[in-house]
């Protein structure tokens, strides 16, 4: 069991490296988040991948699955688990991420999910882990490029009853993004058309390489249309 729990631990702490930023030509960017983002990185198709070719520019991607925005255990949480702990202090220009359904689904089920939902961010945008996460990275001189999720395709997904709470946390990462010129926010919630299964994994929960190629190319756009921050 334990050598088990060891070679888990080692493979989260695998996907979760990167590289610093420093010495980097064009723009330092990192990817934090948690199965959206990383998914279709083993083929090299995942969102962070499609911003990189896009941009021409290398993005280092610490997003793990199966991490939340509220992740209580120090060791995995600081192997990637938790999102916040994926940022590790260094000076980027911009910073990718994406976060939250975890906590949803699994922290609630997507039912009555007030309490969890103010955890992660007030109605007002003023408090909460996403606002403590992106006042850190702004402190630290990146832009943030915050990215919503996709939808389900209404055929048989998993996460069909996810949409309220998806709808709801979306308004509230845009009231954040409103509230300051370094953060941007970008939805996905109206890129799949009902049944149309080619915006996901088989699982019908991830996105497909069609989609991450989308969605990068939406936050290659963002950054290319801001100057890099001072």
């Amino acid at each position: 069991m334990i050598r088990i729990v060891s070679l888990l631990l080692s493979l989260i702490l695998l996907s979760a490296c990167g590289v610093s930023p420093s010495g980097q030509e064009g723009p330092r960017i990192l990817a934090m988040g948690d199965s959206m983002m990383a998914w279709n990185s083993l083929a090299g198709q995942s969102i962070p991948d499609a911003v990189a070719k896009e941009l021409g520019a290398p993005v280092v991607d610490r997003s793990v699955s199966g991490a939340r925005m509220i992740y209580r255990l120090p060791i995995s949480g600081a192997a990637g688990l938790s999102i916040p702990k994926q940022f590790r202090g260094e000076a980027w220009d911009w910073v990718i991420l994406n976060g939250g359904g975890n906590d949803l689904l699994f922290g609630c089920g997507c039912v009555e999910c007030d309490r969890k939902m103010d955890k992660l961010i007030a109605e007002d945008a003023s408090t909460g882990a996403f606002p403590d996460l992106v006042a850190k990275l702004r402190q630290s001189g990146a832009r943030v490029v915050i990215l919503g999720y996709l939808r389900s395709p209404g055929r048989n997904s998993p996460i069909e009853n996810c949409r309220d709470e998806g709808d709801a946390l979306d308004a509230r990462l845009a009231k954040l993004a409103e509230g300051d010129a370094g953060v941007s926010f970008v939805p996905a919630a109206g890129l799949v058309p009902f049944g149309d299964l080619s915006f996901h994994a088989l699982d019908r929960i991830h996105p497909s390489p069609k989609a991450s190629q989308i969605i990068g190319g939406l936050v290659a756009e963002v950054i290319r249309s801001e100057k890099t921050p001072e």
